[in-house]
């Protein structure tokens, strides 16, 4: 916290993840509470997402011509604006699903812009000597932001109503973008030429080249699956097999942050050099333990306990994830490549939340089941698919044929 502006980074983006965290909470259960649709709820989940995945290139391009911080404030800015529009016309009673995902799906756009730009930041204000402690910070803080936010939003959709949840939210991204203003961009070693859109299909190229990034795309993707089926899931079942409330679902969710925050504050004191592929893996493991209670659950204390276990292993994951990521990756690209490879990453989060609705309406367990099996195949991924050596020197060989490729360089 010492390092120069790393501590207004750390407490702009631990802002800007309480509102992501009061955002995953409060609209689903706005949806559900509104429109009682599991199915619209999964539907809104996806376009919440989906549009910024795929748009991810451009924005790891934009990042890296034009500074990372100003265009993350952007993002918080539309983000708390877009939240306000939905809480207005939904009061209006002038909001049907179609305005509604259509909102979402513009909010989403610019989603990478803070998602890459904040953590990309983190391996540079960082001397590299901390960056195992930087990174617990960072893991940290989406933990503390699922404690803190989680069972707030829960409580304000109980209390005042979805609308008035979305509305706080916002003023939550709004202070966010206050902090986030301030921070200066650190200067670019390396000068980006050419236009925006080669540059983005560079910055997609790069990332599908390297074997380690392709394979954390290829095992995130398929682990968020069965993430994205929990999201839609776990409400329905708090909500429908339970009769418990909304403030329930974000009180689970604020435990599997405390847990979460435990484990990556302990994890992140420890080398994780030439660990990483075994911390991915036995974290994914303990996921899939936890996912497999959930549909065995007769009580609303052995959810906790399973979303707790689920929380638990997000620290490990998360040190390994992050560390593995930064190191294989040349610093000219931090931009491009952590925008496309977190998109890629979050790629099965929408369709996840895509098909829970489908599942849940055959059965709230073979929704379950299903997120379980999803967890069970990304825990062989990272054997199959990420190198088990270090992958500097290729990484940076792959960064000079790509700079020689580019116009003006």
């Amino acid at each position: 916290m010492r390092v120069p502006g790393f501590a207004r980074l750390y407490a702009g983006l631990l802002l800007g993840r309480m509102g992501g965290s009061m955002v995953f909470v409060a609209l689903v259960l706005f949806v559900l509470q509104r429109y009682h649709s599991p199915q619209l709820a999964g539907a809104t989940a996806f376009m919440a997402a989906l549009p910024g995945i795929v748009v991810s290139p451009v924005a790891g391009a934009l990042l890296d011509r034009y500074g990372r911080a100003r265009l993350v404030v952007l993002d918080y800015v539309l983000a708390a604006t877009t939240l306000g529009l939905i809480a207005a016309l939904s009061l209006m009673h002038a909001l049907p699903a179609p305005v509604l995902l259509a909102i979402v799906a513009v909010a989403s756009l610019t989603n990478p812009l803070s998602w890459a730009g904040a953590r990309s930041l983190f391996p540079i204000l960082a001397p590299r000597h901390l960056w195992e402690r930087a990174n617990g910070l960072d893991s940290s803080g989406h933990v503390i932001a699922t404690l803190i936010a989680s069972p707030l939003a829960g409580t304000l959709v109980a209390v005042v109503g979805g609308e008035w949840a979305l509305a706080a939210t916002g003023v939550v991204y709004i202070a966010a973008a206050a902090i986030m203003v301030r921070l200066s961009d650190p200067p670019r070693k390396v000068a980006v030429t050419g236009s925006v859109l080669r540059n983005s299909w560079l910055g997609l190229r790069y990332m599908m080249r390297n074997p380690s990034l392709r394979g954390l795309a290829l095992t995130l993707s398929t682990y968020n699956i069965g993430n994205g089926i929990i999201a839609i899931a776990v409400p329905v079942l708090v909500l429908g097999r339970f009769h418990s409330n909304p403030a329930t679902v974000g009180l689970l969710w604020g435990a599997m942050g405390g847990a979460g925050l435990a484990s990556a504050l302990i994890a992140g004191r420890f080398s994780s050099e030439g660990r990483e592929r075994q911390l991915i893996v036995g974290a994914i493991l303990i996921g899939t333990l936890a996912t497999a209670i959930l549909p065995l659950a007769s009580s609303l204390a052995i959810v906790l306990a399973a979303i707790t276990l689920l929380g638990l292993a997000t620290g490990p994951f998360d040190i390994g994830l992050f560390t593995l990521r930064q190191r294989r990756t040349d610093p000219a690209w931090f931009g491009r490549a952590f925008a496309v490879s977190m998109s890629l990453n979050s790629l099965g989060n929408p369709i996840g939340s895509a098909l829970a609705g489908s599942l849940i309406a055959i059965s709230i367990n073979v929704a379950l089941w299903a997120a379980a099996i999803a967890c069970l195949a990304a825990a062989v991924l990272p054997l199959l698919t990420i190198p088990a050596g270090d992958g500097t020197a290729a990484a940076r060989a792959l960064s000079g044929t790509e700079a020689r490729s580019r116009p003006g360089s």
